[in-house]
């Protein structure tokens, strides 16, 4: 079975024109869900609402370890997940209708994989990175300098095992708020956990190495946050940041169609929301 209708077919309907016969389109959506057993009623009426127009779908933030993980209600819904979790804290996971290959859990690296942080695949032909960076703290405490030093690691991860020549996707929440755009008031955030030109410009390096801001590449000027604070009503203020990204490759930015940030997760009264949104990206080739 060719792969585009493979697509069409685990999206729930069959191609409908010979346009769509001939397109290869893949959405793919990051979401920092902020524990998934907290989210567990929220990711299943988002699920109803969105999972027949997603092949690929990225979590972050887990705070369970594997056996906690909600298999059964993704495989529902037709995603086969690979999951690194981490108790309390951190943890992420790949869930795909397509199939999963060369499947990676961390960095291979005891120290840096005591924070389950990173996990990475190869699906459509695409190598796929799934990251949730460090919080960090105020300037000058261990968190504000792990931070920083886990984009330097990331960074040698990527320079190591990867070329940006090839077909990469790196998703997930990064901690950083790339420029005053990306924040509701620059005076207001200046120089916070986020905002800090340090952490800029780490996250920057990984931009230069070969990634794109996929979201900016096709809205230059658009201020959308996908992270409010629970506090004082945030969200219904749009008093928010943005700091989940979809990072993409030259050879891959060529395949992007859209980008979004889906508002229905994050404005629920009930369920409690997570404090983050989902992006979703659509990819799609001819050919």
């Amino acid at each position: 079975m060719k792969q585009e209708h493979l697509a069409s077919l685990v999206r729930g309907k069959p191609p409908d024109s010979e346009e769509e016969k001939t397109a290869k389109r893949v959405r793919i959506g990051t979401f920092n869900v902020n524990s998934i057993r907290a989210r567990s009623d929220l990711m299943i009426d988002w699920l109803e609402k969105r999972s027949s127009d997603l092949d690929v779908l990225c979590f972050q933030e887990l705070k369970v370890v594997e056996k906690g993980f909600p298999y059964k209600v993704l495989e529902k819904y037709g995603f086969e997940c690979e999951v690194y979790g981490q108790k309390g804290y951190n943890g992420v996971a790949i869930c795909s209708k397509l199939p999963l290959e060369d499947v990676r859990k961390g960095f291979g690296d005891d120290y840096w994989d005591k924070q389950r942080r990173i996990v990475s695949a190869k699906v459509w032909n695409t190598f796929l990175i799934n990251v949730y960076a460090p919080h960090g703290d105020l300037r000058g405490t261990d968190k504000y300098h792990y931070k920083l030093e886990w984009f330097a690691k990331f960074l040698d991860f990527l320079a190591s095992n990867q070329k940006a020549s090839g077909e990469i996707v790196v998703v997930g929440d990064f901690n950083v708020a790339l420029s005053d755009l990306d924040v509701f008031d620059p005076e207001i955030t200046r120089d916070g956990i986020g905002t800090m030109a340090e952490e800029r410009e780490a996250f920057r390096k990984i931009l230069d190495w070969g990634l794109i801001d996929s979201f900016r590449f096709l809205y230059p000027e658009k201020r959308q946050f996908t992270w409010w604070d629970y506090i004082g009503g945030a969200i219904w203020r749009d008093e928010g940041m943005r700091l989940d990204y979809v990072l993409c490759t030259r050879p891959v930015i060529e395949k992007l169609k859209d980008v979004e940030v889906d508002l229905w997760a994050r404005k629920r009264r009930t369920t409690k929301p997570s404090d983050h949104a989902p992006v979703i990206a659509t990819l799609e080739s001819k050919g």
